[in-house]
């Protein structure tokens, strides 16, 4: 049960997964974590329906696949033409593209473009760029606003690539920051990170004598203390750990689970029916 629940829990990840990058886009991620999660259970072996849970959630896995195919294979087409975009605006490639057939934009990248041949392959590029509505709503709505912040915005966005050394975007910076604010948030448990942007590292030496001072005090943590707390900092940290590992490598954190529900099966259908009851 421990492990079919870990399992539902990376299904309800995949229907509930954000969107913090211009590249990375929740609902496709979702979608391709469900398809990874319903070709490891659709592998397991034929069982009865009523019987085996596993083979239950691979029915309904199937039928939510099914039922947003259409808007999934539209959201991979509109991120294609995304990252097509970003291609032509030389964007260093700092995110997994979801398509193995898209260019890799960072040879593009070192190649200098002046704002001239910028806007030229831009223009060209928005021209092909040309979706159905009531087919593809998505590519369409990204063309819409794609099209309107070209031609509201397009000429004062592209004198960077006159400045050498320059990047065409803030990206890069704006996730440091990003990365060192929830850093700051997890060890420290508080909202706001505008004390501890500056003084956080060295808040613990403020009240201490000295770091001579500061040592013996740590030393005076009994042992068997210090492991207690690691090991419910270990335990509190492991769901964490297992959505990390779901969304960089889904086929392979799912197929761990089901082999921990194979074998525990196993050792339960082993066991005589008495030490079942009396369980």
């Amino acid at each position: 049960m421990a492990v079919e629940a870990q399992i539902r829990a990376a299904i309800r990840d995949c229907v509930n997964r954000t969107s913090r990058k211009p590249f990375q886009w929740g609902g496709l991620s979702g979608y391709q974590q469900l398809e990874a999660i319903g070709q490891i259970l659709r592998s397991l072996p034929c069982r009865e329906l009523d019987t085996d849970y596993l083979s239950l959630l691979s029915v309904w896995i199937d039928q939510a696949l099914s039922n947003n195919l259409s808007v999934a294979f539209d959201l991979a087409e509109a991120h294609k033409w995304l990252r097509r975009i970003a291609e032509c605006l030389c964007y260093p490639n700092n995110s997994n593209s979801t398509s193995d057939n898209v260019t890799d934009i960072t040879q593009t990248a070192k190649i200098p473009k002046t704002r001239f041949q910028v806007r030229r392959d831009m223009e060209e590029l928005l021209q092909q760029f040309v979706p159905d509505q009531g087919q593809n709503p998505a590519q369409f709505a990204l063309k819409k606003k794609l099209q309107r912040l070209w031609d509201k915005y397009g000429a004062n966005l592209l004198h960077c690539y006159d400045i050498p050394g320059l990047p065409p975007d803030n990206l890069k910076m704006e996730a440091m920051f990003s990365h060192l604010r929830r850093h700051q948030r997890r060890i420290s448990g508080r909202k706001s990170t505008t004390t501890l942007r500056y003084f956080g590292q060295y808040q613990v030496l403020f009240v201490a004598e000295s770091e001579k001072h500061l040592l013996e005090q740590i030393q005076e943590v009994p042992i068997a203390e210090y492991k207690t707390q690691r090991l419910r900092l270990a335990m509190a940290e492991a769901p964490r750990q297992r959505k990390h590992r779901l969304h960089h490598d889904p086929i392979s954190a799912i197929q761990v689970l089901v082999n921990q529900h194979t074998e525990l099966l196993s050792v339960l259908d082993s066991q005589p029916l008495k030490y079942q009851l009396d369980s």
